[in-house]
C-alpha cells in the first residue's frame, strides 16, 4: 500500500509565500509525474503544476512565474513553492503521484492523492 503525506498549508496575506510538501510512503519502484492540484470551494479540481521523472514541468497560465514545482527522486517528495500568494490562490490542493509498485500494483501505474491542505490568502 502506498500513502501520501502533504503538509505545509495555512492562512497567509496577500504577497506571502507558503511551501508545500508530499512524501510518498510505501512500496515504491518507481513514480511517474508528479503534481499538485487545488480545488476552490463549488468549483473543479484543476492542475496548478506537475513535473515528470525527468524534470520536465507544467504550469497552470494563473501560477506561471509565481509557484515552482520541484522533486527529490531520492525521498519520493515533490514540493511547490508559492509567491506572491494572491486570494484567488485560496483553494484546498492536493498532490497527485502516478506509482509503480511491481507485483503489488498489478505491474501497473496507479494513480494516488493526497488528503489535501488548506491554503487561505486573506488580508
Amino acid at each position: 500500500q502506498v500513502h501520501l503525506v502533504e503538509s505545509g498549508g495555512g492562512l497567509v496575506q496577500p504577497g506571502a509565500s507558503l511551501r508545500l510538501s508530499c512524501t510518498a510512503s510505501g512500496t515504491i519502484v518507481r513514480i511517474n509525474v508528479m503534481g499538485w492540484y487545488r480545488q476552490a470551494p463549488g468549483k473543479q479540481r484543476d492542475l496548478v503544476a506537475s513535473i515528470t521523472g525527468d524534470g520536465g514541468t507544467n504550469y497552470a497560465d494563473s501560477v506561471k512565474g509565481r509557484f515552482t514545482i520541484s522533486r527529490d527522486n531520492a525521498k519520493n517528495t515533490v514540493a511547490l513553492q508559492m509567491n506572491n500568494l494572491e486570494p484567488e490562490d485560496t483553494a484546498v490542493y492536493f498532490c497527485n503521484m502516478g506509482i509503480y509498485s511491481g507485483y503489488q500494483s498489478n505491474y501497473r501505474v496507479l494513480d494516488y492523492w493526497g488528503q489535501g491542505t488548506q491554503v487561505t490568502v486573506s488580508s
